[in-house]
């Protein structure tokens, strides 16, 4: 990784989002304050903040599905995606659009699963066997 992505985000209650994001998710906790905590999400800083989350609309068409937009995530290698798609779903979370494989054998393969944090902020973890062909047209 050349460079570290930051994303911050309100929550609507910290200790709940906390046992989220590092019970569920598996996300190291940083520094905090009264007012915010900040996550280590696959080594990238999110910085989850007392306030309204950001309003989401179910609009971006992708094959079959309405994805909630806008949404953030993470892209994993395939291995990784498998093992946090199991642990997922032995939580018991509630999926937007469950895990599953998306455009099979063509350009972009990939396998995805949507869900929300407890505050409703949307997110997205995709799967590549092939990590170079993220941005394959």
């Amino acid at each position: 990784m050349k460079t570290l992505f930051h994303l911050s985000f309100n929550v609507t209650d910290l200790a709940i989002a906390r046992a989220f994001y590092v019970d569920v998710l598996g996300c190291t906790e940083g520094r905090s304050a009264d007012t915010w905590v900040d996550f280590s999400f696959y080594e990238h800083q999110l910085s989850l903040h007392l306030g309204d989350p950001f309003p989401t609309h179910d609009t971006g068409r992708v094959g079959d599905y309405l994805v909630p937009m806008p949404h953030f995530g993470i892209v994993l290698p395939y291995a990784d995606w498998v093992l946090l798609s199991e642990r997922l779903t032995q939580s018991g979370l509630d999926f937007v659009i469950p895990p599953h494989h998306r455009f099979p054998g063509q350009a972009g393969e990939q396998w995805t699963m949507f869900f929300r944090d407890p505050c409703g902020n949307p997110i997205e973890v995709k799967g590549f066997k092939d990590l170079a062909s993220v941005f394959s047209a």
